[in-house]
């Protein structure tokens, strides 16, 4: 069916109104970052005069911000490799058993109500618990992040791999592969457009999350992501814009990076075929 003119201009005018929305926050970051405060405040709109790079260098050369940005990293490496381990192995035999085992059904329908479940609600007795359990540190707030993602992951696998016909998984089984071999081999790689999925969605949460690092690692200065080391720059009666933006500028490019290259592994993991009858 041919496309009316209208229906292309309304669409090509949604689409653009979009791609402000998305660009403008990092057009400012990005041209705040290399400005004093008396450019901020004269012209927040208009580019840097000239490019000052002050604000970078006080930012790396001040105290532990290595460490910082250390940890920032491990935690969301670590919450990432454990979710790639754990996650498809927990979903594929929920997958291919829930429809001839009550366990596995039942199990799937727990884990399903776990994202009915507002964080609001589970924040106090989450944070009680962890206390008292001693868990008021970087480990202990991998394993809250990755508690936390069980739920959508298990969902989002077990939704993907009921999709793919299990014909090929049959055949290795008639050769002679074992469960762990079918998976590993035949199963997994079959993954990959729903793993960069769900490995882009809780990179971006454990690299930019305030809430659970404020209620867990507040009182441990060295354990510290650098999204409370951009808090300090804020202080009751004064906050440094330059500073601010310049910390949000060093600490997107990570995360920019991780998801470029994410991203590639979707699109060939979409192209590169599925089971074909």
């Amino acid at each position: 069916m041919k496309e009316s003119p209208v229906f292309r201009l309304s669409t090509g005018l949604f689409l653009a109104g979009g791609i402000l929305l998305i660009l403008l926050p990092c057009y400012f970051v990005a041209i705040s970052a290399f400005k004093d405060n008396g450019q901020i405040i004269s012209n927040f709109f208009a580019p840097p005069s000239s490019f000052f790079l002050d604000n970078f260098v006080s930012i790396i050369n001040r105290q532990n911000f290595p460490r910082y940005f250390y940890n920032s990293v491990w935690i969301t490496l670590t919450g990432l490799m454990g979710g790639f381990i754990i996650l498809p192995m927990t979903s594929y035999p929920i997958a291919r058993m829930m429809g001839k085992s009550r366990f596995y059904r039942y199990l799937y329908y727990f884990l399903l109500m776990g994202i009915f479940v507002p964080f609001q609600v589970k924040m106090m007795p989450l944070i009680k618990l962890t206390s008292m359990m001693g868990m008021m540190n970087k480990l202990g707030l991998v394993i809250v992040y990755y508690s936390g993602s069980v739920c959508e992951g298990v969902f989002l696998y077990v939704g993907y791999i009921s999709s793919l016909s299990p014909s090929i998984e049959e055949a290795a089984y008639i050769d002679g592969a074992s469960p762990f071999q079918t998976y590993w081999r035949i199963v997994l790689p079959q993954l990959t457009p729903m793993t960069a999925t769900i490995m882009i969605s809780n990179g971006l949460w454990f690299w930019n999350d305030f809430t659970l690092p404020l209620l867990m690692l507040n009182t441990k200065v060295r354990d510290w992501t650098l999204v409370l080391f951009q808090y300090n720059f804020k202080s009751k009666y004064y906050l440094d814009y330059s500073m601010v933006f310049a910390s949000l500028f060093i600490s997107s490019i990570p995360i920019i990076i991780f998801y470029i290259f994410m991203q590639k592994h979707i699109i060939s993991g979409l192209s590169g075929g599925a089971v074909k009858e």
